[in-house]
């Protein structure tokens, strides 16, 4: 794995933006888990299809559990206390189809991604291109953040799963409410956005 030190804010290449793939993990992957995203498979397909096109320049991020949860989160996970377990415990790694492929790794006990660890790698006001589950809780989570902190986003539609289709479509119009700050794409544009983008570089 490459050192932060010698990527954070940097490209390999002509495209200077970074992959955030948001907690493609076992939690939300498991069709018996409580938390299970709908979709999940397909929108982990697409991201994985995503990272290996961005290379080092890809961060997926975990949602863990903290060790004591304080404040609101104490009913939180009352109400869900088959989450209240390690940061490595299996349910929250990242499922087979992504695992190889995460140059970087950032976890966190909050929804939403942004924050200093993350900001390290990719830097203060990136481009950033934002998938992942669920996108009603911490994708939506991470790029508003991300977005008030001065980043431009894209959020790939077709690599996001909800909880249920009606949020993954009402977080997707949310987040396009704060365009020209966030827009979306697919999986297939923002991939031929990266070949036009390296062929011009070449040029």
């Amino acid at each position: 794995m490459t050192p932060v030190g010698a990527v954070a804010g940097q490209a390999s290449g002509p495209d200077a933006r970074w992959l955030v793939a948001v907690d493609f993990q076992r939690v939300f992957g498991d069709p018996a888990s409580p938390w299970c995203a709908p979709h999940y498979d397909e929108a982990a397909e697409n991201a994985a299809r995503l990272a290996v096109a961005f290379g080092q320049r890809c961060v997926f991020t975990r949602f863990v559990a903290p060790a004591e949860p304080a404040g609101a989160w104490v009913p939180y996970y009352e109400e869900f206390p088959f989450a209240l377990q390690p940061p490595e415990a299996d349910l929250y790694e990242l499922t087979d189809e992504v695992a190889p492929l995460a140059v970087h790794t950032v976890s966190a006990t909050t929804f939403g991604k942004w924050g200093p660890a993350l900001e390290q790698l990719v830097g203060p006001t990136p481009e950033l291109v934002v998938c992942g589950v669920s996108t009603d809780c911490c994708v939506l989570s991470t790029v508003l953040p991300a977005v008030d902190a001065g980043a431009q986003v894209t959020v790939v539609t077709d690599a996001c799963a909800g909880s249920d289709d009606a949020n993954h479509d009402k977080a997707l119009e949310v987040m396009a409410l704060y365009a020209p700050l966030v827009d979306l794409a697919t999986t297939d544009e923002v991939l031929q956005g990266l070949r036009g983008e390296v062929t011009a570089g070449a040029g």
